[in-house]
């Protein structure tokens, strides 16, 4: 048996074990990257939505003229 036949069957049986291979660091790095923009974005679709809830309650309009002073209504 070579040494290209005895790691391809290293490989086959390591792939058919369901072995679980270990993940590069980079594709550590750049899931962990994804998961952070992730929740930054949730959290900012949240501020959003809290921001808009408060425009939308009525508030009494202030009516002004050009120089400061209140209208007569």
């Amino acid at each position: 048996m070579t040494s290209k036949e005895k790691a391809e069957l290293l490989f086959k049986q390591k792939r058919l074990s369901g072995g679980r291979t270990l993940i590069p660091e980079y594709e550590q790095r750049a899931r962990a990257e994804r998961t952070k923009i992730a929740k930054l974005l949730v959290l900012r679709l949240a501020r959003e939505a809290a921001l808009a809830t408060e425009k939308r309650t009525p508030q009494k309009s202030s009516r002004t003229l050009r120089d400061g002073t209140r209208c007569k209504e």
